[in-house]
């Protein structure tokens, strides 16, 4: 039992308990509420680790020991009897708990706990007499003036002291506050305040009359009362609920208006300045500083609470700002003195960041507070004005800036800064949907109305005429810029679709924009102040303009410009024209600048022109200037100046030499990345490589994509469209494999696949990979795709090149080319490539996946097939991996590898389309049979991988087609026979679903072939020569391994359909070939060019010749016919690669590139009108990297075929045979519009290249799309047919 404790007991106790609650006071103090610090005191046990070593707490388990341990034991005693053994582990801790019930229900620890609560009870109300005393003699103290403050910092509301303070008090403090008294009084009570908790204050009744003396005493003339005054305000913002906050704000504004009201405080004009230090001013000043610190503050937490507060904040302050006085006199406004606080305007764009402030900031502004907006616009319309007024503004303004007092300023730079805060303001209103709704707006300036555009032409106004910084000497004169204000406002336009279509894409800011450009073109007098400073901001905005959704089309096609005598010209000529001037020095840069201001500015341009020329629409319009000459010129004249610049020698001044060789360096960089961008469209890389520029360009690219440099700041998706457009072509791939790109890709992907275990430390057990491209491989294995995807750079990297096939191979010994990579990852085929992998079934399987990729292009495969043995060494792995080897009938094991294996063996052994051939799973399957499809080792793959051809059903309009071919022609002129032929078509092929039969397609064909090859109007170019010394000759011709190979796959396609017979139909189509191939050869140029693959014959395998051969059912000379009627068409260029491939019929330099027109015009058209026509796929392509233009070059060299059943690929045909050479673009879009659903899902999947060049087009028909076809060749014919038409040069 606890017995009663003595006075110095409990004087000990209270001790305890004082330095007890010392320890803790951070955390009671922390508490928000009573119940929360009861609840930090009941959990201290379990949050504080030194709880047990607190005095207190050991003088508490001391006497409970004392009182209650020998219950406790007697309790455990008696628990252990009855269960008569010494329980252990959990039985135990079962005994204490029931001792412990027991204990505390006995007499003893009931009296224990009363005496203990009664001798604690005690000792706390000792401690609170004492704080009263102690209080009680400090309020004494205070009355009698004896009191002195000893915080830290007397200034900061964050570090006083204060104590409780009683209602009676505040209700005095209040009547003492009251103007009546004298000012010693007044101070004495705003001490007191300043020292008691703000809550107390704020929670008295008298508040209300409080707040009013407060006010009060901020327009004192007395500094000591106002900022004590100031002061309390201050604390109470930081510490105070937001009704209270509202109330003191609102306040403090009222006090600021009634201030403006009562000085009628003049605006200094002239010589007179106004000085900050006057004492009515400074109390303006400190007050409105209060007011802006809160301003910006307030947005952080005013979302918490009810939207009433805020809008009454935000009214009051736009009440105060709209105060105006209309008087002839000039006074000073409220917007002054905020605009000298926060010139920016910081305040106005915290609350504009937010939904939930800006929508009632923007409803405000348009319902009673219009007026600050008018202001706000006065304010930049007269400065424009005065801009454009006076010439020698800005040198005036520096004069007279120059105060020798930095706390007076003059007139001028009071109106500056309020310029610029106006400036800030309207910059941010007119981004948003409901701040543009305020336009047009009037002011006094003008007599119409301001609109959007008349907005955007003053701002573009003042950056031309006021390009530099108000005055040099101040350290934020970059910030203050007008050009900066308005540079920073455009560029937020441009970055929004709506306001930019809105604002910006108007021909009154494009005309604005381009004056100085057209008035610099014309060799008139310059009317900018700084034309060196301000040309290269016009033209950083004109960058961003055309860069924006509409903006292009708006350049290239709007005709706004008066360039001279009345002649009107679209912005990108003129752009155009200006640049080519400054690239040949026959215009020099504006102003005295030297010659890095002259780069700087030709820069500027070229990049402006760039936007455009990286497209393809713009390319088309541009093409003519010969910019890309123009820019290959001048880097060819700078790297030439590289060289001569002398290198530093000691003696000499090294800075000179190494800033100019640094300047040229970079000028140098600058044209380089400007001719690498011309890459970006198809026929924008013949451009490139007509310039002779492309080797170092690409060596541009691979340094900066090393460094992991950005493309541009509008470019978004990195190198991987231009890597992608450069590989289609063979000079492309040349370069990118002598820059080092393609070395440093096989590298990246060995490292990703191979090593990633070993080299880098786990931080955690990454999961075994369940798909057989790892996510961290699948970004290599998509470039890798993306390179090798064209047959052009497949042929090009790996024609000639052997495998290395080596008898061992050590685990470091990594590839550093695709041949390496292909012994490595795809023919392994011996025990020593299997040894030298560290995870051979996962990296084999992504072999076997970049494998089945490459074959998909016929020509790659017949390569692979041709040097390699691909099928050979795929199916001996097949029967190396049969589970009983020393049996013939032994079954194969199926894994991962042999899956895939099987999967590629069937798509490179069966030719077809979707409903032709049947491609096994790459996945198991559930249930007792995982993989029913069954597996071979030798050719041919079993008959369950082909599917019978369906029976074609008879058109009942086919009769009327027939009876058309075999009616008489001689009366029938050319244009209105093929009118008919096209309209016949037309109405059969549309008519229900049946499609035309074989015999009809042969006839279509060779009957349009032969009658537009009989006419000059039709022919593009000369017909092949035919005499008796061709066929004699025919024993000369050889046929490549690639050819033979690829007759084979002819044959086995047309057997297959049951098109030719097995009998004659090898040697008809030997025949054939060697006829096709003598003729073409006497068509090509005979040079010997390093970009040609091969000299003497095209790269790859003639795959119209195999398809009119099966469509003539085998009939070589039929087939033979129609070719040689074919060679003499346009639609021959672009339908048949091998007829035009290094082609006397072409410029020289374009023969020699080794670039198809299919690639350069085709696809080039194929990928401009797929960004008007289908946006979303256009969108889908540039996110992967990869670019439609290479896809369709592979479905077009290879006629579909392995992609479309056999009729859709006999219509396609057909299809650009009759309705002219542009369908071939159009037949393009109208799959990728079929396979839009399927090309947006797989984009997500990142498996868009994949699918493309894998799969095939399910349910495509050409007849469906006929009327898409139709309308593309309304809109876009007389574009796209003239263009080919021009093909004989294709640079005009």
């Amino acid at each position: 039992m606890l017995h009663r404790m003595s006075d110095e007991d409990e004087e000990q106790l209270a001790a305890l308990l004082k330095h007890f609650l010392r320890s803790v006071g951070e955390r009671i103090c922390g508490a928000p509420s009573p119940q929360s610090a009861q609840e930090i005191l009941l959990h201290l046990e379990e949050t504080d680790n030194n709880f047990h070593n607190y005095e207190f707490v050991k003088y508490l388990r001391r006497r409970l020991e004392t009182s209650l341990g020998g219950v406790v034991d007697e309790e455990i005693r008696k628990l252990s009897r009855e269960d008569g053994q010494h329980a252990v582990g959990s039985g135990h801790d079962a005994i204490v708990h029931a001792a412990t019930g027991r204990s505390r229900a006995s007499t003893q620890y009931q009296d224990a706990t009363q005496t203990l609560r009664t001798t604690v009870t005690a000792a706390v109300e000792c401690l609170v007499s004492r704080f009263d005393e102690d209080h009680s003699r400090k309020e004494e103290e205070m009355q009698h003036g004896r009191y002195a403050d000893d915080c830290s910092d007397s200034d900061s509301s964050f570090n006083q002291s204060y104590g409780f303070i009683r209602q009676e008090q505040l209700q005095t403090l209040a009547e003492k506050l009251d103007s009546s008294h004298p000012k010693e009084v007044r101070r004495e009570a705003v001490e007191v305040l300043r020292r008691a908790p703000p809550s107390d204050v704020l929670s008295c009744e008298g508040w209300p009359r409080l707040r009013h003396n407060l006010c009060v005493a901020l327009t004192e003339p007395d500094p000591e009362l106002s900022d004590h005054v100031l002061q309390f305000f201050a604390k109470s913002f930081s510490s105070s609920p937001m009704s209270v906050t509202q109330e003191i704000y609102t306040s403090l504004a009222k006090s600021v208006e009634s201030s403006f009201l009562s000085l009628k405080l003049s605006f200094p004009s002239g010589a007179a300045g106004f000085d900050i230090n006057r004492p009515e001013i400074s109390s303006l000043l400190k007050r409105m500083r209060l007011m802006n610190d809160f301003q910006k503050e307030a947005t952080a937490f005013w979302i918490r609470h009810p939207e009433k507060y805020m809008e009454e904040i935000i009214e009051s302050t736009f009440s105060l700002l709209s105060l105006h006085r209309d008087s002839p006199e000039k006074f000073l406004e409220p917007t002054h003195l905020l605009a000298l606080l926060d010139v920016q305007a910081t305040w106005f764009t915290k609350w504009m960041h937010g939904s939930y402030s800006r929508t009632v900031v923007l409803r405000l502004l348009e319902s009673k507070y219009k007026s600050l907006m008018e202001a706000a616009l006065q304010q930049c319309v007269l400065y424009q004005e005065r801009c454009q007024r006076c010439a020698r503004l800005r040198s005036e303004e520096q004069h007279n800036s120059g105060s020798d007092a930095s706390s007076v300023y003059s007139g001028k730079e009071l109106q500056y800064a309020l310029v610029v805060h106006s400036l800030c303001v309207l910059g941010k209103v007119v981004l948003y949907a409901n701040g543009r709704k305020l336009f047009p707006i009037q002011v006094a300036a003008r007599k119409d109305p301001v609109s959007l555009t008349d907005l955007v032409v003053i701002l573009t106004n003042i950056m031309c005429q006021h390009p530099q910084p108000f005055c040099h000497d101040s350290p934020h004169t970059d910030t203050l810029c007008p050009s900066g204000l308005v540079m920073a406002t455009l560029r937020a336009m441009c970055e929004r679709t709506e306001c930019a279509d809105q604002c910006l894409r108007q021909t009154p800011v494009i005309q604005t924009l381009m004056a100085p450009v057209v008035q610099a073109l014309g060799g008139g007098q310059s009317k900018l102040k700084c034309p060196a400073a301000t040309l290269p901001l016009v033209a950083d905005v004109l960058a961003r303009i055309v860069n924006t959704h509409g903006g292009l089309a708006l350049f290239l096609y709007e005709k706004n410009l008066l360039v001279g005598h009345g002649e009107r010209s679209t912005a990108a000529h003129v752009l155009l024209r200006y640049t080519l001037k400054l690239l040949d020095r026959e215009l020099s840069a504006p102003g005295e600048g030297e010659g890095d201001s002259s780069r700087a500015l030709c820069g500027a341009f070229i990049f402006v022109c760039r936007q455009m020329y990286n497209t393809c629409e713009g390319l088309q319009v541009l093409r003519a200037y010969g910019l890309h000459k123009a820019v290959a010129a001048a880097w060819r004249k700078t790297s030439s100046l590289s060289e001569t610049i002398p290198t530093p020698v000691p003696g000499n001044n090294p800075a000179t030499s190494t800033q100019e060789l640094q300047d040229v360096q970079m000028w140098e960089e600058t044209l380089l990345d400007s001719l690498l961008n011309f890459a970006s469209t198809p026929k924008g890389v013949l451009m490139l490589q007509q310039t002779g520029a492309m080797q170092e360009c690409v060596s541009h690219m691979f340094s900066r994509f090393s460094k992991k440099m950005q493309v541009s700041r509008f470019e978004k998706f990195g190198y991987g469209v231009m890597v992608t457009q450069l590989a289609a072509t063979t000079a492309g791939a040349t370069a990118l494999q002598r820059s080092g790109f393609v070395r440093a890709l096989v590298l990246e992907l060995w490292s990703a696949l191979e090593c990633r275990s070993e080299d880098a430390r786990a931080v955690r057990p990454k999961p075994t990979p369940m798909d057989p491209i790892d996510r961290s491989c699948l970004k290599s294995f998509l470039s890798l795709v993306n390179l090798l995807s064209s047959s052009q750079s497949t042929w090009q990297l790996l024609a000639g090149q052997h495998l290395a096939n080596k008898s061992e191979y050590t685990p470091r010994e990594v590839p550093s080319s695709v041949p390496d990579l292909i012994d490595r990852l795809i023919a392994v085929n011996s025990a020593a490539k299997i040894r030298a992998l560290f995870h051979y079934e996962q990296s084999h399987t992504f072999g076997l996946r970049l494998l089945s990729v490459l074959c998909s292009s016929l020509d790659s495969f017949l390569l692979l097939e041709s040097q390699y043995s691909i099928c050979s060494m795929l199916l001996q792995s097949q029967r190396d991996n049969v589970a009983n080897q020393d049996t013939a009938d032994g079954s194969f094991i199926i894994d991962n590898v042999s899956v895939e294996r099987n999967h590629v063996l069937v798509r490179v052994a069966v030719v077809g389309g979707p409903s032709e051939r049947r491609l096994p799973p790459r996945a198991l399957q559930q249930g007792d049979d995982p993989y029913p499809w069954p597996m071979f080792s030798s050719f041919p793959p079993p008959t369950c991988y082909t599917s019978d051809p369906p029976r074609p059903q008879q058109n009942p309009l086919e009769p009327e087609l027939i009876d058309f071919f075999t009616s008489p022609q001689t009366a029938k002129t050319e244009d209105s026979w093929m009118e008919t032929c096209r309209r016949l078509y037309r109405k059969v092929v549309t008519a229900g679903h049946h499609g035309l039969s074989a015999t009809v397609l042969a006839d279509l064909l060779e009957k349009v072939v032969f009658h537009l090859s009989k006419h000059s109007t039709a022919c593009c170019f000369s017909p092949p020569g035919y005499n008796k010394a061709l066929e004699t000759s025919l024993d000369c011709v050889a046929l490549s391994p690639v050819e033979i190979l690829g007759m084979d796959v002819c044959l086995r396609y047309g057997i297959s359909l049951k098109l030719v017979q097995q009998e004659d139909s090898a040697s008809h189509l030997t025949l054939l070939m060697k006829h096709v191939k003598n003729f073409l050869a006497r068509r090509r140029i005979p040079v010997s060019s390093p970009l040609l693959i091969s000299q003497d014959e095209y790269p790859g395998y003639d795959w119209l010749t195999s398809t009119v051969f099966l469509m003539m059912s085998g009939d070589w000379q039929r087939s033979l016919r129609v070719l040689r009627n074919l060679s003499s068409l346009l639609t021959s260029a672009l339908l048949w690669p091998a007829s035009i491939y290094a082609s006397v019929d072409l410029p020289a330099r374009v023969a020699e590139s080794g670039m198809s027109p299919l690639y350069w015009s085709s696809a080039h058209y194929v990928e401009m009108l797929l960004k008007d026509e289908l946006q979303l796929v256009h969108a889908a392509f540039r996110m992967s990297g990869f670019t439609p233009s290479q896809m369709c070059v592979h479905w077009l060299t290879q006629c579909f075929w392995n992609f479309l059943d056999w009729p859709e690929i006999c219509h396609y045909v057909c299809l650009c045979a009759l309705m002219g050479a542009d369908y071939q673009v159009y037949a393009c879009l109208a799959v990728l519009k079929h396979l839009q659903p399927q090309l947006l899902q797989q984009t997500q999947a990142r498996q868009m290249q994949v699918f493309l060049k894998e799969e095939p087009i399910q349910g495509f028909r050409f007849c469906d799309y006929l009327d898409f076809m139709e309308l593309l060749e309304r809109r876009y014919r007389n574009l796209v047919l003239s263009d080919m038409k021009n093909i004989h040069n294709p640079d005009q």
